[in-house]
């Protein structure tokens, strides 16, 4: 598969699909997946953004983990001016709106620092579970 995001033109999308392990470590190897693709094309997206959808893959990752069942799966695409992170758990649970928590909480922000990072968040159900899509966009150079 690397083969194949090398050679992809960079005006073209570039997309990987990928199942993570149902434990902890899918956390890890979400970003590991994001971090490969993102290197791939690097012109494709801006350093500081690259970081913030590696943020964000992590968020959606550890929230899956922590209030969904697997299997988990990341989607992510990335075009010239655009990042689309998908994360698909077995849950038809929603995610939860944030309930006012404070600024030095522990836990339940994982969505708010998301949507601070400048995306948008959707959520997509599917016949066995549901995605939680994050769409960050940048100005082109």
């Amino acid at each position: 598969m690397d083969t194949a995001l090398a050679t992809a033109p960079p005006t073209r999308p570039s997309t990987v699909h990928h199942p993570l392990p149902s434990g902890p470590q899918a956390v890890r190897e979400a970003r590991r997946m994001a971090g490969r693709l993102l290197a791939v094309h690097p012109a494709a997206c801006p350093h500081d953004t690259t970081e913030d959808i590696l943020v964000i893959v992590s968020e959606l990752t550890a929230n899956a983990v922590q209030h969904a069942r697997p299997p988990y799966a990341l989607t992510l695409s990335v075009e010239p001016g655009r990042a689309g992170i998908a994360l698909s758990d077995a849950s038809p649970a929603l995610p939860r709106q944030p309930d006012g928590r404070g600024p030095l909480a522990t836990r339940g922000r994982g969505l708010e620092i998301i949507r601070a990072l400048g995306a948008e968040l959707f959520v997509s159900r599917a016949p066995l579970g549901k995605q939680v899509i994050a769409v960050v966009t940048w100005a082109e150079h």
